[in-house]
């Protein structure tokens, strides 16, 4: 059972409606201890208290601990505690009677009611009022609630898994937060870690979401290794989020293209130039990423019989480029923009190598050596 659940934590089945399961990709060990805590609090029915900087995935881990508890098939419930008006929580989480007050004009049933038998997902919990804390501690303590305005006893058979990003422990030190209900919550921590602490798991990630944005049927794009080792130099505070986003823009802006370190914003460049910590070319292999993994899935790599006496490898190289661009011209009927997306550069890229080389864009038939 337990290696099933591991291998779900990191490739969860595609039945699952949900994708936010990638985000808990990782090969580095700080990422290892979280699926590691996942299956051990998974079973059980204890509360737990996510720990983490915003962007880290502390619902993408709530979520793996809903499905793969005895919870599973029940609703999982998320409410984020600091979005939500101080004076409509309550209302929010317990529900209310017509009438309860100015624009209650029908009852409604709470995120308790509707995760009943299943998990409630607390996001941004150090926001929650003192006085929304005595409620909340009540129905942790006696399982049971009343609706705003309502005088019938509820009970609640529900989960609670609480997250946020703020220090629980200091809040409670300057009287911010009520102790009892931290002790209530943190019964099972879990810590997130930054991005930028599990740097070695930067190219895995950067796969994920790029064959996330595929199968929704956006563009795709692909990331050079040298584009690839700048952004594993830089610190990444948005985190997962960040990254992310960064990777959906590069394909609004590169469609289907090679994102080169040169294409990347200007904070990123500037973190790979100043000294920071990240990964080397060489720690970027078949354990992350593929070393054709610019390189697509049709094409594949000429035999070659290397001569007893040598041969020149610059002249090797030059006339086998010179032959590819030449294909590729041949195939889009002379247009430079489409054989450059072909060849997964952008066309000012091959404007310059077919300067360089003499080419002319108009088709030929040149014979073609595959690669």
């Amino acid at each position: 059972m337990e290696d099933t659940v591991d291998k779900e934590v990191q490739a969860p089945v595609v039945q699952r409606k949900t994708t936010l399961f990638r985000s808990l990709v990782g090969k580095s060990s700080a990422m290892q201890k979280i699926h590691k805590e996942i299956r051990q609090v998974a079973t059980s029915d204890a509360n737990v208290l996510i720990l983490g900087d915003s962007g880290t995935g502390k619902e993408v881990v709530a979520r793996n601990i809903h499905y793969f508890s005895n919870r599973g098939k029940k609703a999982f419930v998320p409410v984020n505690c600091g979005a939500i008006p101080h004076d409509l929580l309550e209302s929010e989480l317990f529900g209310h009677e017509k009438g309860a007050f100015t624009g209650a004009i029908t009852s409604r049933q709470g995120r308790f009611s509707m995760a009943e038998g299943g998990t409630l997902f607390l996001d941004e919990i150090g926001e929650m009022t003192m006085a929304m804390q005595v409620k909340l501690l009540r129905v942790l303590e006696e399982r049971v609630f009343e609706r705003v305005g309502g005088t019938a006893t509820i009970t609640a058979d529900v989960r609670i898994i609480a997250a946020t990003n703020r220090n629980l422990e200091e809040m409670v030190k300057q009287g911010k937060f009520r102790e009892d209900l931290y002790f209530r919550l943190d019964v099972f921590p879990i810590n997130l870690p930054a991005l930028r602490d599990r740097i070695e798991d930067l190219p895995l990630l950067i796969k994920e979401l790029v064959t996330r944005l595929e199968q929704t049927k956006r563009n795709s794009v692909r990331f050079t290794q040298d584009a690839v080792v700048a952004m594993s130099r830089y610190d990444w505070p948005g985190n997962v989020r960040e990254l992310a986003n960064q990777i959906e823009r590069m394909s609004i802006k590169h469609p289907n293209g090679l994102v080169q370190e040169s294409d990347l914003p200007g904070r990123i460049r500037v973190s790979a130039s100043s000294g920071n910590k990240g990964l080397e070319l060489h720690e970027i292999d078949d354990n992350n990423v593929p070393s054709d993994y610019n390189r697509p899935a049709n094409i594949t790599m000429p035999q070659f019989n290397f001569p007893a006496e040598g041969f020149d490898l610059k002249s090797y190289m030059a006339d086998l480029e010179v032959k590819i661009i030449q294909e590729a011209l041949n195939n889009t009927g002379g247009v430079i923009a489409r054989a450059a997306e072909t060849l997964g550069l952008r066309r000012t890229t091959l404007a310059e190598k077919m300067r360089k080389h003499h080419i002319d864009k108009t088709p030929d038939n040149s014979e073609y050596i595959s690669c």
